[in-house]
């Protein structure tokens, strides 16, 4: 016999985001920048400034051989930036530039001179004009090389960063996906916990052959129905959760009519805040288990929201069924013993979703034991 296997979606890849630095530019823009342009312009200035008492001849002479000069050494410092692609073992980029802006300082001065010379006699012929090429070339390769190598330290410095923003973006992007995996991970524990402590009850109420079995079959399939499909959801809204909780209730209260009631008041106000899937029903159910089954009376729950000074929301959930018996009243609920590990997930859940701005206490006062869960008002819309 052939069994047909459902072919199944391959699994999604979450690809790691990272924002990347702006392209880089290259050839001719990477060359001559208006930053590079500036730095060689006002370089140049301050080195040929420093003759300006002792020449004599035009201004523009002097200033137009220093900014000729520093126009080709950037273009040597541009071109090997760029070229070779690959350099020969144990030659560094960065020496090649250096040397090559020093390189081209004496042959660029030596055209200058060349250029100005009387027709027919050789520059150095004169011994001032010598004494000026020497000068002029000695001054320049004393600035020159010096201001190529700090430009080279602020690119490798402005790498180092850039590589350093993309790290932490890499850590931060990492550290969210890492995240909301737990995060599902723990919220896909939610359904199986909630569905087979409710089918036990239906299970209990057939065994007693209880005709409110059926019934509350009828109800569990409406509320799963609605209430399945949401343990997918990253997210999910008070207003969300208190139709879950108000269904759940209501189921309980078919199984043990009796002795259980229960009243539901959220602040309108609070319905569009953001809450983590299941985080009502979680506290209803244990409430429930660990107040209303363990008590003959059984109790009342209730379920209370309101704003706190605009920037928080608390949830509280009371019970006036049994006590806390031998637990400390103030202690996080992911650390009071004997409560299971519904709320304790629930904790978990929360720190991932709200961090450090959530918290979660279970408290006992003279109406009863508390669950009190202090959320941001964080709007769905927002």
């Amino acid at each position: 016999m052939n069994a047909s296997i459902p072919k199944q979606d391959p699994p999604k890849q979450h690809a790691v985001l990272i924002h990347s630095p702006a392209k880089r530019a290259h050839g001719v823009r990477l060359i001559f920048g208006w930053r590079r342009l500036l730095c060689a312009f006002v370089a140049s200035s301050a080195a040929a400034s420093l003759w300006l008492p002792t020449w004599t001849l035009d201004l523009m002479i002097l200033y137009g051989r220093y900014w000729s000069t520093a126009l080709v050494c950037l273009l040597a410092f541009g071109v090997f930036e760029q070229w070779p692609k690959r350099l020969p073992r144990g030659v560094a980029r960065w020496v090649l530039q250096v040397v090559s802006v020093a390189l081209v300082i004496p042959i660029c001065m030596f055209g200058h001179y060349m250029v100005g010379a009387d027709p027919g006699v050789p520059f150095w012929h004169n011994i001032e004009r010598v004494q000026g090429y020497i000068a002029l070339t000695m001054s320049s390769l004393l600035v020159a090389p010096w201001v190529a190598m700090s430009a080279l330290i602020r690119k490798s410095e402005a790498f180092v960063q850039t590589q350093a923003v993309a790290f932490e973006l890499e850590r931060s992007e990492l550290a969210r996906q890492a995240s909301d995996a737990r995060l599902q991970l723990l919220q896909a524990q939610v359904a199986p916990h909630f569905l087979f402590n409710t089918l036990a009850n239906v299970q209990a109420l057939v065994r007693a052959g209880s005709p409110r079995a059926e019934a509350l079959l009828g109800s569990l399939i409406a509320y799963l129905r609605a209430a399945v499909p949401r343990l997918q959801d990253g997210v999910s809204s008070l207003g969300e959760e208190q139709k879950l909780a108000r269904a759940y209730l209501e189921l309980m209260h078919m199984r043990i009519p009796d002795r259980l009631s229960f009243e539901l008041r959220l602040d309108p106000a609070t319905l569009a805040l953001r809450c983590p899937p299941m985080t009502l029903i979680t506290l209803v159910e244990n409430a429930i288990k660990h107040g209303i089954d363990p008590s003959e009376d059984g109790g009342h729950i209730e379920v209370v929201s309101e704003l706190c000074s605009g920037t928080l929301c608390k949830v509280s959930v009371r019970n006036t069924g049994a006590g806390l018996i031998g637990c400390s009243q103030t202690a996080p609920l992911a650390r009071t013993p004997g409560l299971g590990s519904g709320l304790s997930s629930l904790r978990e859940r929360l720190q991932l979703a709200f961090g450090s701005a959530a918290s979660l206490q279970l408290r006992e006062d003279a109406r009863g034991v508390v669950a009190e869960l202090m959320l941001p008002a964080q709007s769905m819309r927002a």
